[in-house]
């Protein structure tokens, strides 16, 4: 048992292997290496996952070899060949033999009384030899397919999480682990690609997302909603028909996107110079007046209810600020006139 645990506690250190750039001295050879470990602690998990005490053991064990959160728990164990995969996949420092080698080892049959290879990863790692031959040099935009297949991936692992039975506390904690380890651009595209999903049904469709989406989409939007400036940054990186089509499916993420908008528009004055309104403070007014006018047609052109919901904010927006009728002294009543037109 002495021998298993610490073989168990080596995982953390092979992972981060398989993440730095180290892995560019790595002989071709050397990503099979890593996926054999990965089945190794695969089927570990697989003789321990009815035995309490060794399962409390090893995720202890574990937990005790990694320096920081977010700790991978014993259920990481049972998808050692996902994590190991994905971050080779990932990781542009391995050489291109040895890149080549990855791919025919998760693309070709698994050796016998291997098991299967887990199905997200497969399927990656056809995308991954697709993109290497048929990826156009990159261009802006060039990234939605990517996106959204990382988003497909995240809904699967959130179902996996959930499968395993752990609090919701210690998913929350491992899906800002695993956001907080992307550029932060990349993973607000990555947020926004996931509730898409689930807002449409293509997360349970394809057997990527929770069964049901409450699960996965109340814990994104926990993450996304609990820091005023990642959702300011989320609401200006997005269009805003996407933003509208978000708000229609979550009604708590447009009550917050309506709360932003209000206090961006409030940062606008009317410059009669102009005949137009302006940003009154360079460094609080993140929107101009043709975009905040866009954000809120974009949320007018949604569904009934969000319309309603829409218009109802301006119209109470404008009664605040004087119940004007007459455009050019009330940015509310100018925009509620716009999106009512």
């Amino acid at each position: 048992m002495a021998a298993v645990l610490g073989r168990v506690a080596e995982l953390p250190a092979l992972l981060a292997l398989c993440r730095s750039p180290l892995v560019r001295r790595w002989d071709p050879a050397a990503p099979g290496r890593a996926l054999e470990w990965g089945r190794y602690f695969q089927h570990l998990h697989g003789r321990c996952r009815a035995r309490p005490r060794l399962r409390e053991a090893l995720g202890r064990r574990l937990r005790r070899a990694q320096p920081r959160p977010p700790a991978l728990g014993f259920s990481a164990l049972g998808r050692c060949p996902e994590l190991l995969g994905l971050a080779l996949l990932e990781n542009r420092a391995l050489p291109p033999a040895a890149c080549r080698r990855l791919l025919r080892c998760l693309l070709l049959p698994p050796p016998p009384g291997a098991g299967p290879e887990p199905p997200g990863l497969a399927l990656l790692a056809r995308r991954k030899a697709a993109a290497r031959l048929l990826e156009p040099p990159r261009r802006p935009g060039d990234s939605e397919p990517r996106v959204r297949a990382e988003a497909q991936l995240l809904l699967g692992r959130l179902r996996e999480e959930e499968e395993e039975q752990e609090e919701e506390q210690e998913r929350a904690r491992w899906l800002c682990g695993v956001l907080e380890r992307l550029p932060p651009p990349r993973a607000l595209a990555v947020v926004a690609a996931a509730l898409a999903l689930l807002g449409a049904g293509d997360g349970q469709r394809d057997g990527s997302g929770p069964d049901g989406d409450g699960c996965g989409a109340g814990l994104l939007l926990s993450w996304l909603l609990g820091d005023l400036e990642r959702f300011s940054a989320f609401c200006l990186c997005l269009p805003g028909s996407l933003l509208a089509s978000l708000a229609g499916h979550y009604p708590q993420l447009s009550r917050a996107y309506l709360d932003l908008l209000s206090g961006w528009g409030s940062h606008l004055h009317y410059d009669p110079l102009q005949g137009r309104w302006v940003k009154s403070c360079l460094e609080k007014a993140e929107l101009s007046w043709e975009e905040l006018r866009e954000r809120f047609s974009c949320l007018c052109r949604g569904s009934a209810l969000l319309r309603e919901q829409t218009q109802a904010a301006l119209k109470l927006l404008k009664t605040r600020d004087g119940d004007f009728e007459v455009r050019g002294l009330s940015v509310w009543t100018d925009l509620l006139m716009e999106v009512e037109e």
